[in-house]
């Protein structure tokens, strides 16, 4: 009978949210290191796994064949021993409008420690409120890990919003020997702003509200945002997009419309995000911060300057100190900005 070493995890810890399980899959299959989480999703309205926390446990497992248990909706423990790591085809369907680029997240870092390429299609939401939607993956967060050795290319084939979901992402993955160290101090001179909004079986008057405000509140110039039509989306829908790329560094501000709220109330929203990062110098946006320290750590290095951090990333940190030796540093730079180093 196999004896394991199990990391255990209180999924209540920090945040206590899906990040605590998705952080602690992805470094269980990097690290081969058995897991059991307990509490999952505690401190959630409704605890346990959802179908989008289910589909990253089932992904996880599948690309390493990792012996599961506890992988069953509402579950609020699993137990988890990953195997080898496996470049393949694989496609995950979450079934709900549950984040394609969060079930993402659990799987991407360790398929690129495998030993072949891997495509992967997810089906599910591409444009969820509190989930970075697709702009984010490939405006911001793959461009980093590209300077840090990935070679990764994702296309949004079909958008999907919530709450009806149905979109599809795919996601070509090379494989690499290790990941390299980044430094982000400084984020330079703007290059270039960009803002999109994506309208799905709406109104064209809801996008030129939004547009109205983004102009007014960000000095956007009249005419220089692109209102787009979405006609492959399967529901009805509407993302705002604000892309601010920088010397060192490029950060993406979404925004998700919803039923019952405004489209000023959605514009609003992205405006306050973009207006306070602009007001300071810290390169990188404290919902990048989130995302950063993970691949950091598998680095075994790195730093980067922030706003205040978030309790999600407080929170990652303290997860990924349960499985790795390198100890993350966060100190003060000034009354605003916070340096993250290991």
């Amino acid at each position: 009978m196999n004896t394991y070493h199990y990391i255990n995890i209180d999924g209540s810890m920090g945040e206590g949210g899906g990040q605590v399980l998705r952080t602690a899959l992805a470094l269980s299959a990097c690290l081969h290191q058995p897991l059991k989480i307990h509490h999952i999703r505690a401190n959630r309205k409704k605890p346990g796994l959802m179908r989008q926390h289910l589909t990253a446990v089932l992904a996880a497992a599948k690309i390493c064949g990792a012996e599961v248990s506890g992988a069953e909706l509402d579950s609020q423990q699993i137990e988890f021993v990953p195997g080898k790591i496996q470049a393949g085809e694989y496609y995950f369907s979450i079934g709900t409008a549950g984040s394609t680029t969060l079930v993402l997240q659990t799987i991407i870092l360790p398929l690129l420690f495998a030993e072949g390429a891997s495509n992967v299609v997810i089906e599910g939401g591409t444009h969820n409120p509190l989930a970075p939607p697709f702009d984010f993956l490939h405006y911001s967060y793959l461009p980093l890990l590209e300077r840090m050795g990935a070679k990764i290319h994702a296309r949004l084939l079909r958008p999907g919003f919530f709450p009806v979901g149905d979109g599809c992402i795919e996601v070509q993955v090379e494989p690499i020997k290790k990941l390299h160290p980044i430094s982000l101090l400084e984020r330079g001179e703007i290059l270039n702003r960009e803002a999109h909004i994506l309208l799905s079986q709406l109104p064209q008057h809801i996008g030129e509200r939004e547009a109205k405000i983004i102009e007014q509140r960000l000095d956007w110039p009249a005419g220089g945002i692109a209102i787009e039509h979405v006609e492959t989306a399967r529901s009805p829908g509407n993302a705002v997009s604000i892309i601010i790329s920088c010397e060192h560094i490029t950060n993406v501000f979404a925004g998700i419309g919803q039923k019952g709220v405004k489209a000023e109330t959605v514009a609003n929203r992205v405006a306050d995000d973009v207006r306070y990062y602009l007001a300071g110098d810290a390169p990188v946006d404290q919902h990048l911060a989130d995302q950063l320290v993970l691949p950091m750590a598998l680095a075994g290095g790195g730093e980067f300057v922030t706003t205040s951090p978030t309790l999600h990333t407080l929170t990652n940190i303290a997860v990924i100190e349960k499985f790795c030796e390198p100890r993350f540093k966060v100190e003060p730079v000034d009354k605003k900005k916070f340096r993250i180093r290991i």
